[in-house]
């Protein structure tokens, strides 16, 4: 399984993610959001645009490495990694 690391601010809009474990099966950045989605349907849309591309301020980390492929999210994961997803915030 392949432990996934979310923002808080995310919790306000898919509160069934908070206060647990998060844990895919996957073997690509790509599957690890799709499986995400399939736990909090549309969290997939704030991640990545309609084609499917990580959104500009959105990074993914697996481990400590920043993920590669921003198109097609194909970078590996394996059982044991963390993956995180951050999203930038701005305000004023």
């Amino acid at each position: 399984m392949v432990s996934i690391a979310l923002t808080r601010h995310l919790f306000q809009f898919f509160p069934q993610l908070a206060d647990r474990e998060v844990a895919v099966e996957a073997a690509t950045v790509a599957e690890a959001v799709r499986a995400l989605d399939d736990l909090a349907p549309g969290i997939a849309f704030y991640i990545c645009d309609e084609r499917g591309r990580l959104r500009p301020h959105v990074n993914i980390f697996v481990g400590k490495e920043a993920v590669r492929d921003r198109m097609r999210l194909s970078d590996p994961v394996a059982p044991g990694d963390t993956l995180s997803i951050l999203q930038a915030l701005s305000g004023g």
